[in-house]
This record gives C-alpha cells, structure tokens and sequence, in this order.
C-alpha cells in the first residue's frame, strides 16, 4: 500500500526492501502490522464465503470443466466485495497513518473498527465502501483466474489422495494460483489503493477511476501500475499456498470420513479442486 501511494516526487522508499527496512527503523517491527485488525475481522468471513460460493456455484453449473471452474471463481469474488471493500479500505488508511514516526504525534483513527465509525460518520455508506467498484473490477476475474489455475495445476500435478506428495504439490498449487490471481488484475489493485487512500491528508486528487488512471498514467508513466507488485507476490505465494491446502486436505479427510457427503459433486475422490 505505501509503495502503490507514495509521491512519486518526494519517494520515500526505493523499493520493496528498503520500505520493508525503513518500517522497522523508523517505526519498529509493530509498523509492519498496522492495520492487522482489519484482515483479522474480515478474511475469515471472507474464505468461507470465497470458498463457500465457488463450491456451490460449481454444483449448480453441473460440470467441473475450466470454464465452470472460471465462472464459479469469479463469482465466489464478486459477491465477496461486499466485505473486502470496507476491510480494505479500513486496512489501508490505518497502514497509512503516521507514516515514518516512530510514536504517533496525531492518531486519527484508534484502530480499524474505529477508523470505519469515523469515515461512516463523516462520508456515510458512501464512504464505507469507497473503491468498491474498483474492487469488483479487480476481484470478479482474479478469483476466476485464482481458481481455474488451483484446478488445472492439480490435475496437472495429480494430486490423489493417497500421493505421498500431495501436501508439496497442493501448497505449490495453491501458491501459484495466488501469483496468477494476482498479475491478472494488479494494475487496478494499484487504483484501488489509491482511491482508497485519496483525502487522507484531506485533499482529494481523484474523482474517480479513470481520472485516477489518467492522472497517474501522466504523472508517473505505465510503471506506476506495478507500484509494489514484488511485495504483493512475495505475500502472495505462502499466504495462498497455506490457504488452498489447508481448505482442500481438511475436505478430503472430512470426505474420507463420511462427515460431509454433501461436499462432493462426483464420484471422484483423487481431484481435490472438484470438491
């Protein structure tokens, strides 16, 4: 986030490592967790409806081909916008505050529940879920891709239940699907963000999306649109490798004992992304 809002005419960081460095000096290790209340509150709602929808969207689809697979994805990351949106925008004007100082001289917000009281007070619903479209933008093909890739690379890697690999080959799956997931649809990350953060200093430089593309296209050139892309896969591929394995092996031990006959649409035990 700091590196996708920074000014590009007063940089305060070089690059991924040295915003990573920069943290710990100027405002301790506790700097790289601002905002940790925000993804705390959200994501587990987030990955069970994420997950909750992909599976049953692919059920009612009938088939569990790549383009149901893309489909059921896509949707599962439409509807979750509706709690991505104001976590993120919670994560990201906390991530943002009192930046470079070691103790905060001024402290807007006392953390993410009351960072969103405050901007539902002053700007409303409206402002609970600003950057929401842009978040369906970026969201409604990433999870698409997100899943279709889980899917192919399995199938790919035959990860059968009884494969003495199949842990390695579902956290390498999982971790590709999360880079893939997100080189699809990073540029519009990058605007998000900075809609999100626009009048945190109280002025507003944008009025919407395609005057935040236009201004920062003309300001910084194509680059500013992979502004932080080596710290989102670096995030990217353990985050999701963890995620997908831990969903897809506590499924298969779930289906292995007869808890959850519900859960599977085929027959077929052995393709793990099926369930």
């Amino acid at each position: 986030v700091r590196l996708q809002v920074q000014n590009v005419e007063k940089p305060l960081y070089r690059g991924t490592f040295h915003c990573f460095q920069s943290i710990i000096k100027q405002e301790s290790a506790f700097g790289l967790y601002k905002g940790i209340g925000s993804p705390m509150m959200g994501l587990t709602f987030i990955n069970a409806l994420v997950f909750g929808v992909q599976g049953n969207t692919l059920r009612a689809l009938g088939k569990d081909t790549p383009l149901n697979q893309f489909i059921a994805g896509s949707a599962a990351g439409a509807i979750q916008c509706i709690i991505c949106c104001p976590m993120e925008l919670a994560k990201t004007r906390m991530q943002l505050q009192g930046t470079g100082e070691y103790k905060l001289k001024t402290k807007n917000y006392k953390n993410s529940l009351d960072c969103l009281i405050k901007i539902y007070q002053k700007e409303g619903l409206r402002g609970i879920n600003r950057g929401m479209v842009s978040t369906f933008i970026r969201e409604t093909p990433s999870f698409g891709f997100y899943f279709l890739t889980y899917d192919c690379m399995t199938r790919y890697l035959g990860c059968e239940a009884e494969d003495s690999y199949v842990i390695p080959k579902l956290l390498f799956s999982g971790g590709m699907s999360g880079i893939v997931s997100w080189l699809s649809t990073y540029p519009m990350d990058v605007i998000k963000s900075r809609l999100q953060a626009d009048g945190v200093g109280g002025v507003t430089q944008y009025k919407g999306i395609l005057d935040c593309v236009r201004k920062s296209y003309h300001e910084e050139g194509w680059r500013v649109f992979t502004r932080g892309l080596t710290s989102t896969l670096l995030r990217a591929f353990p985050v999701n490798a963890a995620t997908f394995a831990t969903v897809t092996v506590f499924l298969m031990y779930m289906k292995s004992e007869d808890n959850l006959p519900e859960c599977e649409p085929g027959p077929v035990i052995h393709q793990p992304s099926s369930l």
